[in-house]
């Protein structure tokens, strides 16, 4: 979900090299095109408008759409973000550009969620006493909830969290220089994922409610340590707090994922596999290594659903009925991806730009929306069959579709630019800084 932007050359400091020549580099329409379709087929997963298709309930069973769109999703990103963070050659950049990104539709989304629905129909989880609450809001304010035994303040969620934690992983490679070295890390996540797949606890830091806030504060502390530090924009405390960061993901991602161990790894495999696929793409892997790998995180994401995704317990980590259920799209995943890649010099149509253009909000607001329409419109007031049944599912994806595209334009687009503005009067304070030292 990256807008790519002017960005200058490499260097592996804490701060910016000044361009030779500017470039500019255009929207990738295939990233656009996949992403987009992603996002909605998250919305008419979360919908159940597999449920109103013949057949549907079963081919949901086997192939769960949700798995699908994610790994998609986590394709994309492990392609083009740590790309954008070595365009920039700036880690400070890098994370204003990625809160202005993230945080203000979330803020607004939640916000009005709170505000207009009521508690029956509401997409935001009500806790019962005066703690939890203002422990929910700062663990979803870090981002980092689903590592901490937190609920999501929205359900989709859960995946902004492993992104968070491939941002503090790949700006510590970044500043540690070992950031060439994606094929060989995407092989260790897989290899984690096959062998110790089911071994592994979950939420071994977060046992009990007294753990779950001290692991909340601590989080939320270290985090901001480590982004202060980066912001000073000084080299030395650049690095350290982005080794900070990656220290603080990887105890989260090791030692209290909510989902079972095999899946974070494989999202993470997944993820570093497609900044592999850039690098080679770029000539700055060696191809052969970068194919293996890809092929061996494939075959482990395909394998490890067929090992560890069967009975109760795995049901209720990763919400998939069947092995089957995660293995084949994790694969499609994979598929989809290749193939839009190997179109990526073709023209896509403007209709799935257009959807990749607005897919973050798609992602974000369809939960309220859905739960909106729940209640506005309900499904006793249409005919139960016939095309009739598909009124609802109608008026919600064009909810989806037609708020989406006025929070990209009002929201995500207004907070992109206030970051870059905010960037640039950083940027001109610490020159004068720079220029001593």
């Amino acid at each position: 979900m990256t807008v790519i932007e002017q960005q200058p050359t490499e260097t592996s400091g804490g701060t910016a090299q000044k361009p030779v020549v500017a470039r500019s580099a255009g929207r990738m329409g295939w990233l656009d095109a996949i992403r987009g379709v992603a996002a909605l087929l998250v919305a008419v997963h979360h919908f159940g408008l597999l449920a109103l298709i013949p057949g549907g309930a079963y081919f949901g069973k086997h192939f769960d759409l949700g798995i699908y769109a994610v790994m998609v999703f986590f394709l994309v990103s492990g392609y083009i973000i740590p790309a954008s963070l070595e365009r920039r050659g700036d880690v400070r950049g890098f994370w204003v550009g990625r809160f202005f990104r993230i945080y203000p539709l979330l803020l607004v989304v939640v916000t009005i969620a709170l505000l207009v629905l009521p508690q029956k129909f509401s997409a935001v989880p009500v806790q019962g006493d005066i703690e939890q609450p203002v422990r929910a809001t700062v663990a979803n304010l870090t981002l980092l909830q689903d590592l901490l035994n937190i609920p999501n303040g929205l359900g989709v969620l859960w995946t902004l969290s492993y992104e968070m934690v491939f941002y503090f992983f790949v700006s510590a490679l970044f500043v540690a220089g070992w950031h060439r070295k994606s094929s060989e890390i995407s092989i260790g996540f897989g290899a984690l994922c096959l062998l110790l797949g089911a071994a592994v606890p979950s939420q071994m830091i977060t046992h009990d409610k007294g753990s779950t806030l001290h692991a909340v504060m601590s989080a939320a502390l270290i985090m901001g340590m480590g982004l202060v530090c980066i912001m000073t924009g000084r080299p030395a405390a650049t690095k350290f707090g982005a080794v900070l960061l990656g220290g603080l993901g990887a105890v989260l991602i090791f030692g209290n994922s909510r989902a079972m161990f095999f899946e974070s790894m494989i999202i993470l495999g997944t993820m570093f596999a497609g900044t592999a696929i850039y690098r080679a793409e770029k000539g700055q892997a060696d191809k052969v290594l970068t194919w293996l790998g890809c092929g061996f995180v494939i075959v482990a994401g395909f394998a490890a659903g067929y090992m560890y995704n069967r009975g109760i317990p795995a049901i209720w980590k990763s919400w998939v009925e069947t092995w089957q259920g995660f293995s084949f799209p994790y694969l499609a995943a994979w598929i989809t991806f290749g193939l839009a890649m190997l179109a990526r010099h073709k023209r896509f149509p403007r209709v799935l730009t257009f959807l990749g253009a607005i897919s973050y909000s798609v992602y974000v607001v369809h939960i309220p929306v859905l739960m909106a329409v729940r209640w506005l419109v309900p499904a006793t007031d249409f005919p139960a069959h016939g095309i009739g049944k598909f009124s609802q599912a109608g008026i919600f994806l064009a909810a989806v579709i037609g708020i989406s595209y006025l929070t990209y334009r009002f929201v995500e687009l207004p907070g992109q630019n206030l970051g870059r503005r905010l960037l640039k009067r950083m940027q001109q304070r610490s020159e004068p800084v720079e220029a001593k030292v």
